[in-house]
């Protein structure tokens, strides 16, 4: 007796054993349902169309929101970015200058007042990135229409130039909660 045919008697005993548990246990046995065991090409296809079809559902929603993930992300460094100049105006009284721009949050500031507290190490540990990997453009102090504020953080958004709509609006910390 071979090995295969010693391992399908095996099966054939254990699936007269065990009817009790149902036709399933009987078509475990390879042959014993009739068949080769394996898919048949035409499950395999069913099986690929099935997932096909999920991938056409799903991926043009999640590809869809890169540009919304980004801006979200934009928003949540500005939010950081504004949380340093907050501990920096703290330690020294006032907000870096234009001059010396976001650099003043890494390293101690060389132009401009230079600030006589200034936190060894820094303010944040190195300087973000937009999302579209573009400086953020930093002024202080601000005079944007009517408003009027210490500084400004901008993002220049997905096209990387001043102004926009939709997608392509900047972001800036004044409009954080707008979209």
């Amino acid at each position: 007796m071979s090995g295969r045919e010693h391992v399908e008697g095996m099966w054939t005993m254990w699936s007269r054993k065990h009817r009790h548990r149902g036709v399933l246990a009987s078509c475990l046995a390879p042959r014993a349902c009739g068949g080769a065991a394996g898919f048949t090409f035409i499950e395999i296809m069913v099986v690929v169309a099935i997932l096909a079809i999920l991938a056409a559902l799903v991926i043009p929603r999640i590809m869809g929101r890169t540009d919304d993930a980004k801006r979200t992300a934009a928003k949540v460094q500005i939010r950081n970015i504004e949380g340093a100049l907050q501990l920096y105006k703290l330690d020294n009284g006032v907000y870096p200058s234009t001059e010396q721009g976001l650099k003043a949050l890494v390293e101690k500031p060389s132009v401009g007042v230079i600030p006589k507290k200034w936190k060894i190490g820094g303010y944040l540990p190195k300087l973000p990135e937009d999302p579209w990997s573009n400086p953020y453009k930093y002024l202080s102090p601000t005079q944007k229409g009517e408003f009027k504020g210490e500084y400004e953080i901008t993002s220049l958004g997905t096209d990387g130039e001043v102004g926009g709509e939709g997608i392509n609006a900047d972001i800036t910390n004044w409009n954080l909660d707008k979209d």
